[in-house]
């Protein structure tokens, strides 16, 4: 089992990710995974740079390997050119690098006027664009490709690694986990469901690596975690498909006014103990997870990895020997 940091581009600048990026490998984090958004959940969160420079830069000061979590290569962007940033990726990565792909949110990929696909079409036009990935990273000559959803004409990319890139799909539900298990080389999700990890393993995806990601909130105390969480981040506690269908921020502001500080409490870990901090891991290592990566909301990021270097790592190392 790996334990890495999860990065989240909503919320910092593209200065901060660099910087957490650097502490996490010095704090003794197996990797990163990377958010990729056009927009934050909400105007607090306040950030929502392009992954694709800051994966650069994070490459020229860490060693440590780097997903993201995810990009959707499907209505924003093509997937011929998010082949190419993966690749790019890939080569400044030295190989350390996972493509982790999903639907998307409507959120992020409504920007260019496009009508928001209902979830099967999402996950057709997600097949098909895994399929032209993998035929631009693989083929030596130039690649066409006139399909249901896209086309492509006569494209290579010259910059790749030696090697393909691993694409891990996000699953959060039957139908994506049955596509992940059949076209992806690993699993994403972010919710500790033994079920739909059993699912992935039984309809194809055998022993492919499955990763799993959660937030805390460290703070000095548990009311100002539990208050940050809330603020910054309270759009997490929505429920079934609305995060997939809001449009814009302000939308999940409005949805999020549903949601109480208490749910809040209950459901992300707060404050600066590390026993607490190593428990919030537990349901995701009893799920049979791979790798688990962990995020911080709120200002206290240093402290956090403090916390994790001296304390919460070690015990989780200690427990998975």
């Amino acid at each position: 089992m790996k334990i890495g940091y999860f990065l989240s581009s909503e919320e910092y600048t593209p200065a901060q990710l660099i910087e957490q990026a650097r502490l996490a490998e010095d704090a003794g984090f197996d990797g990163l995974w990377i958010s990729d958004h056009f927009h934050p959940w909400n105007d607090e969160q306040g950030q929502s740079a392009f992954v694709w420079s800051t994966i650069g830069a994070i490459s020229q000061v860490c060693e440590l390997p780097v997903t993201t979590a995810v990009a959707c290569p499907t209505v924003r962007i093509h997937p011929a050119i998010i082949a190419q940033a993966a690749a790019t990726s890939a080569v400044l990565l030295n190989g350390r690098f996972q493509l982790g792909i999903g639907t998307g949110e409507a959120l992020n990929e409504h920007v260019l006027g496009s009508v928001w696909p209902t979830v099967d079409v999402r996950l057709e036009m997600l097949e098909e664009a895994v399929e032209i990935m993998r035929r631009l990273w693989t083929e030596e000559g130039f690649v066409s490709h006139h399909g249901k959803h896209y086309t492509v004409d006569t494209a290579r990319i010259y910059t790749r690694p030696e090697a393909p890139l691993p694409v891990y799909m996000s699953g959060f539900g039957p139908e994506a986990t049955d596509v992940a298990a059949r076209i992806a080389d690993g699993y994403i999700t972010t919710t500790p469901d033994r079920e739909l990890l059993q699912r992935f393993r039984d309809n194809g995806g055998g022993d492919k690596p499955a990763q799993a990601g959660f937030k805390v909130s460290y703070a000095p105390t548990e009311e100002e975690g539990i208050e940050q969480a809330h603020r910054i981040w309270r759009n997490s506690g929505l429920p079934g498909e609305l995060s997939q269908v809001l449009p814009s921020p302000r939308h999940f502001e409005q949805a999020s006014q549903l949601v109480t500080k208490e749910s809040t409490a209950q459901s992300v870990t707060c404050g600066s103990k590390a026993d607490a901090h190593v428990e919030a891991f537990m349901p995701y290592v009893d799920a049979g997870f791979d790798e688990i990566y962990v995020a911080n909301m709120g200002p206290h990021t240093v402290d956090m990895m403090d916390l994790y270097r001296t304390e919460v790592l070690p015990e989780l190392h200690r427990r998975r020997s």
